[in-house]
């Protein structure tokens, strides 16, 4: 059950991009920096006022959830979330993250290097929006911005 404060914030969210130039907030949980770099620059081609947050673990995105729950930290639009991560897989993660009132609804992308179907399938299970597998090519790694609009803006498209 969402509680006034929170409902009010998801009220503000939905206004927020109906806005020609909403920023919008990112979690990025991501351990390799050179990913993160390349995730970074295909985001800014579509969001260049974006609010990333990068977070190196899924420990330590397991303590921003208890953050967000806490309402110590803002709840992200959208999470684009590695699945091999140390501390805790990146299955883990949306795991938990799916138990939450606050973080729950919220849209997550899955970026990985894995092409395992059984990895996809855990994904698609726990409701992930999309399956993004990282590319060798950099124009293809650049389509990412374009998918992390498509799933914030496109109607039903966040796997809601």
């Amino acid at each position: 059950m969402r509680t006034p404060a929170s409902t009010t914030a998801a009220s503000r969210d939905r206004a927020n991009r109906m806005l020609p130039n909403p920023t919008v907030r990112m979690v990025l949980v991501e351990d390799q920096q050179a990913d993160e770099l390349l995730i970074r620059e295909s985001l800014a081609l579509r969001f260049p006022d974006a609010d990333v947050t990068v977070l190196r673990d899924g420990e330590q995105m397991m303590r921003w959830i208890d953050m967000i729950e806490s309402e110590y930290a803002p709840c992200p639009d959208i999470i684009l979330l590695d699945l091999n991560l140390p501390r805790f897989r990146g299955e883990q993660v949306l795991e938990r993250l799916r138990t939450t009132p606050r973080c729950g609804p919220v849209p997550v992308v899955i970026v990985s290097s894995s092409d395992a179907p059984t990895d996809q399938a855990i994904a698609a299970r726990l409701g992930s929006a999309r399956y993004f597998r990282k590319p060798q090519d950099y124009n293809a790694f650049m389509k990412l911005g374009d998918l992390v609009h498509n799933v914030l803006y496109s109607k039903g498209a966040a796997g809601q």
